[in-house]
């Protein structure tokens, strides 16, 4: 054991009378909700790069923290790093936890060394696992951060780029094949353009879709169970990212035939930076059966970037939870907490009570979820909208044509008055349950 959570019990469910910050007042594991474990609905997951890697800079300042694995540039800090996550993985009973290969060891800066430091981790992490309930949901290449990819990975105009970018998803994809991931995710940080003068937009995309077919290829290769999922993000770091949101990847694993093997992690943050809700983003990827896991996080909506920020506000994690638990709620997914502390937020306490905030709102959320599924109120108003296409001349009439139709229009005298769509009372009936 280490000393950095010393004195930080393992969290307990004291009920939503408690008053104690370092407790669950709605996060009870155990708790049946719609016939399964909340823990089974929920899936949380710690983000190592947030919690652990990041040193608390932002666009105006530098490093904050200072962690006993500061600076991260050894195999023996790495190491310490991976203690002190698993300690909290289990101060938090968590059941899963994701990485980027770049949180886990340090940079070497040429592939082999990189390769080399990956799996010496990545198996000092397995030994970890081996007497920890935390399983890993999902490993992924950071592939945006070192100056090689500055102009992007797969999308890059320089061919040794694409080479060594295919090279490091190779190797995290065996050391997530080795630690049992659930998921493999690319996040195309740097997947866009700065500008149109210097990108030819037909050749990255080509690019992109070629260097994603052949991650499902070696999927299939070694064996790999889990899925393949893609992160939909707008516009940060670059001008414009070709995965700017979940339509646009739909869109994009349909033209490169790749809808049946690649299936979207949605994050909040990102929803916000696209103009949407989290509730669209979901919405939309269920409805075409393409969700797969979700980055739960939230942004501080007077700022122009993503501030990942731990979640607080129920109403709009309750309509995301709706969305997943209509669709039947995760398979492979889960919920990760792509969310860090405020640079101001110095101490090791900090970390523990900022999961146990947002796993407390993503637990009411879902129970809020839940009952508005099990009262029917928002279903029973969606049909009864809709209610008039259930009609035999309606359906007969999507296999018409506009001649027809225009017939009909005159013979009947058409000539409809609108109905209200009640958004206010939808949104009132909401609201009685968070």
């Amino acid at each position: 054991m280490t000393s950095f959570f010393e004195g930080i019990a393992p969290i307990q469910y004291e009920g939503p009378d408690s008053t104690n910050p370092m407790a669950f007042r709605h996060y009870n594991p155990d708790e049946m909700v719609m016939g399964k474990r909340m823990e089974d609905h929920l899936r949380f997951a710690v983000a190592y790069w947030h919690s652990f890697a990041w040193e608390g800079q932002d666009p105006f300042g530098g490093q904050t923290f200072e962690r006993p694995w500061h600076p991260q540039d050894s195999m023996e800090r790495a190491k310490l790093k991976a203690d002190i996550a698993f300690e909290m993985f289990d101060i938090l009973n968590a059941p899963f936890f994701c990485w980027h290969d770049a949180d886990v060891r340090p940079e070497q800066g040429n592939f082999a060394d990189n390769l080399a430091t990956l799996n010496e981790i990545t198996d000092y992490i397995g030994d970890k696992m081996q007497t920890s309930k935390t399983k890993l949901l999902w490993g992924t290449a950071n592939m945006f951060s070192h100056r090689r990819w500055m102009s992007g990975a797969s999308t890059n105009p320089d061919p040794d780029v694409f080479a060594f970018a295919a090279a490091t998803v190779k190797s995290c994809m065996d050391a997530t094949h080795k630690l049992g991931g659930q998921n493999y995710v690319l996040w195309g940080g740097r997947e866009g353009y700065e500008t149109l003068l210097n990108t030819d937009l037909s050749v990255e995309l080509d690019h992109m879709g070629r260097f994603l077919a052949m991650v499902v290829d070696y999927k299939h290769k070694i064996g790999f169970k889990g899925a393949i999922l893609v992160e939909p993000k707008p516009q940060e770091p670059s001008k414009h990212q070709y995965d700017y949101d979940a339509a646009t990847c739909i869109g994009f694993l349909r033209k490169y035939g790749l809808e049946n093997e690649v299936k979207l992690n949605l994050e909040q943050g990102h929803a916000i930076l696209a103009g949407h809700s989290f509730e669209h983003e979901i919405a939309v990827a269920t409805a075409e059966g393409m969700l797969g896991s979700i980055d739960m996080n939230r942004n501080d909506y007077q700022s122009g970037w993503d501030t990942d920020q731990f979640p607080n506000n129920t109403p709009e994690v309750a309509l995301a939870y709706y969305h997943i638990l209509k669709a039947g709620g995760f398979d492979t997914g889960g919920t990760n907490f792509d969310a860090k502390l405020r640079r101001q937020s110095l101490d090791p306490k900090d970390l523990i009570a900022a999961h146990v905030g947002g796993m407390d709102i993503c637990a009411r959320g879902l129970k809020a979820a839940a009952a508005m599924i099990e009262d029917g109120g928002l279903e029973g108003a969606l049909s009864a909208r809709y209610a008039d296409w259930q009609k035999p001349d309606a359906q007969s009439m999507l296999n018409s044509d506009l001649g027809a139709i225009a017939q009909k229009v005159l013979d009947q005298e058409i000539n409809p008055d609108p109905k209200s769509g009640r958004q206010e009372i939808l949104e009132n009936y909401v609201n009685r349950f968070v």
